[in-house]
């Protein structure tokens, strides 16, 4: 079985006025003094990110997907509990509701994406939601990514938890993944056909100069340059503890999949790039309340119709995995109560307050799984 691990970035908010805040120095100092800043005595880590309003955590890599709950519960909050100490909250929202203007980290690295990415560096506070999954090779990994392809917009529209921009309704149910996009490494990549390929062409980027190093690689999906991993990176941070946990059973069983298809001979499907990013794009602006582009013909349907095909997909490595019902289940509670994106936006209608919607999403954030 092939374990999997969680990265999840969190927004750093004002208690009172739910604005964010610049708390991400005293959130890891507390956290440095306690041995849990880079990696916990239990495994996982707890880093800091661009920006100060945002912290970051990564699970252990586990093998079952209630350990997972667990470390996600359990990361969430020890982040909380020292963003009390120094007078905040956490809340997992993928962009911040109330308008921002987010200061960046200090260190030489952020100030260099600072300088060459401009204003997009600037505005660059969003909150993503990273499952890397274990691969035995280089070449199994490329073999992955290759056919995991089509599938990955999905993943975004079930996670789409960022329906507000400055103040505002975005119109779209994942505008973080808008705003991410605007990075020039960022989104869908051709079919790479080999792991040479796929070397030779982030070498060829890293050699233009545009990027800085290989963490720079903002592929929807990338070997990670630090883990025997395929990392999946096109998820919004999720409202709710128990959809993380979905994706990453659904993410393992993409790559148990996609690998067994490598192993058998099945080439992958040659959707192009255009293609892909019309589907990414789709899966941002609906979420899970408008239609979807099918992975297989990449024709619109409803988004109950899009995850039947992606269960079928997935139906004997789930089974594998011991996570059939739990997909099931995960699917069928997100469909009926909806994702962040859709409660965020039913938290205003009722309240009429952007103020008390982060309040009520930093308590869900901590709220343990179902």
């Amino acid at each position: 079985m092939r374990s999997v691990g969680v990265e999840e970035e969190l927004l750093l908010v004002d208690t009172t006025t739910g604005e964010p805040r610049a708390l991400s120095a005293a959130v890891m100092s507390a956290a440095s003094r306690e041995g849990r800043a880079t990696h916990g005595p239990e495994g996982g880590a707890l880093e800091s990110e661009l920006k100060c309003e945002q912290v970051e955590f990564a699970t252990r890599p586990v093998l079952r997907m209630g350990e997972l709950a667990e470390e996600i519960v359990r990361w969430r909050a020890e982040a909380a509990r020292h963003a009390a100490d120094a007078g905040g909250a956490v809340a997992a929202l993928a962009t911040s509701p109330l308008p921002v203007r987010p200061s960046t980290m200090s260190g030489e690295r952020y100030r260099w994406v600072s300088r060459q990415f401009g204003l997009t560096a600037q505005e660059q506070l969003t909150c993503g939601c990273h499952v890397h999954v274990s691969v035995a090779s280089d070449d199994e990994g490329v073999a992955v990514l290759d056919r995991i392809r089509p599938w990955l917009p999905v993943l975004t529209a079930l996670s789409a938890n960022s329906p507000f921009w400055q103040g505002e309704d975005s119109a779209y149910g994942s505008y973080r993944s808008r705003v991410w996009n605007r990075l020039p490494s960022a989104g869908p990549t051709d079919v790479f056909g080999s792991a040479e390929q796929y070397h030779r062409q982030v070498g060829d980027m890293l050699a233009t100069g545009v990027l800085r190093d290989d963490g720079m690689i903002y592929f929807d999906a990338r070997l990670s340059a630090s883990y025997p991993t395929v990392e999946i990176r096109v998820a919004d941070v999720c409202l709710e503890p128990d959809t993380p946990v979905l994706l990453a059973a659904l993410a393992r069983a993409l790559v148990d999949t996609a690998a067994r298809d490598w192993h058998a001979g099945r080439p992958p499907a040659r959707i192009g790039v255009g293609l892909l990013r019309l589907a990414a794009w789709q899966a941002a602006k609906s979420g899970l309340d408008g239609p979807l582009l099918d992975p297989r013909s990449m024709s619109p349907a409803p988004p109950a119709a899009v995850l039947d095909v992606l269960l079928d997909h997935l139906r004997e490595a789930l089974d594998d995995n011991g996570d059939l019902e739990l997909a099931h289940q995960g699917v069928t509670r997100l469909l009926e109560r909806g994702n962040g994106a859709r409660l965020q936006r039913r938290l205003l209608h009722t309240t009429g307050d952007l103020r008390a919607v982060v309040a009520e999403c930093a308590r869900l954030t901590t709220a343990p799984t179902a």
